[in-house]
């Protein structure tokens, strides 16, 4: 029953994202806000959300080790799975994108976050610090699309549906902003049973269960993206989640309390982390494209860390 339980509470937390983003992109665009900045705004936390409650229940429920476990986890799946699947299937030509920006601002991100990790946990300072450069990033970002905002006058926007009639919009927002919570709820106290009952830890299931769970929309988008030989919004999407998830929902968190730091994430977690970072760097910078063979390597690598993190 716990493990029907937490399903449970990830289908609901899943659900009550998408139609949160839904809402929230459509309502955004009905009051005529532009669609870069809802991309860059709207849609970058909306899909954070399942993420950013799942690490305040657990803050509240005092399962840090589920908090952190889950953005460090969140951050290898992105990676290793939710680029490794896509390009398995249908593969993603990466050479003609522009994600360098990007891809430094990222790798600044991780450089800082495990800076401050090895400083001591993480407290409102390094929270307030984290969504001060959250908020540069999208700052830089949002200067760097205006510059070309001729060429992406018709951006068509992820989840947007002009013919969406106005009541379904608040029906979607508030299903969303009832439902995260009340999912994010069932989800965290369930795994945390289910780390007890199987001698786990809290790290442990955050890593594994929680942060694969809180990944699948990220991996739904980018399977698409991939189908649709959209190579810079696959490539794209991972790599603004690893920001998100390192300077926003730590950065928010923090104003729930302190988020303590086990030293298993100093062993391990912390530098897979790291490397699957350096893994993106040829994809990027060389122009090398993430072939089925890079899909299968990268699952399989994701495979053998699960492996290794519930021995």
């Amino acid at each position: 029953m716990v493990w029907l339980q937490a399903l449970l509470g990830l289908i609901v937390l899943l659900v009550a994202g998408d139609l949160l983003v839904r809402g929230a992109v459509n309502f955004s665009l009905k009051i005529k806000i532009p669609a870069f900045i809802v991309s860059l705004t709207v849609v970058a936390l909306g899909t954070s959300a399942p993420e950013l409650l799942v690490a305040i229940r657990a803050i509240l429920d005092n399962s840090p080790g589920i908090a952190l476990g889950n953005v460090v986890g969140s951050n290898i799946a992105n990676v290793f799975l939710v680029l490794g699947i896509p390009a398995l299937i249908a593969g993603i030509n990466t050479r003609e994108c522009n994600t360098r920006k990007n891809y430094v601002f990222m790798m600044t991100a991780t450089v800082i976050f495990l800076s401050l990790a090895f400083i001591g946990n993480f407290s409102l300072p390094q929270g307030i610090l984290f969504l001060i450069l959250l908020f540069l990033f999208l700052l830089i970002t949002a200067r760097d699309t205006l510059k070309i905002q001729d060429k992406i006058s018709n951006l068509e926007v992820e989840n947007a549906d002009p013919n969406l009639v106005f009541w379904k919009i608040i029906l979607f927002l508030s299903i969303g902003f009832i439902g995260l919570p009340i999912g994010a709820d069932i989800l965290v106290k369930n795994a945390s049973l289910i780390a007890k009952s199987y001698g786990l830890s809290d790290e442990v299931i955050g890593l594994t269960l929680v942060a694969l769970g809180t990944s699948l929309p990220e991996l739904a988008t980018t399977l698409m993206a991939a189908l649709r030989k959209q190579a810079d919004v696959a490539l794209g999407n991972v790599i603004g989640s690893n920001i998100f998830n390192l300077f926003a929902i730590v950065g928010i968190t923090t104003m729930f309390g302190d988020i303590p730091i086990a030293s298993s994430f100093f062993n391990f977690d912390f530098w897979i982390m790291f490397g699957a970072g350096i893994v993106l760097f040829p994809f990027v910078y060389m122009r090398v494209n993430i072939n089925r063979l890079w899909g299968a390597f990268l699952t399989l690598t994701y495979m053998a860390y699960l492996y290794l993190t519930v021995q």
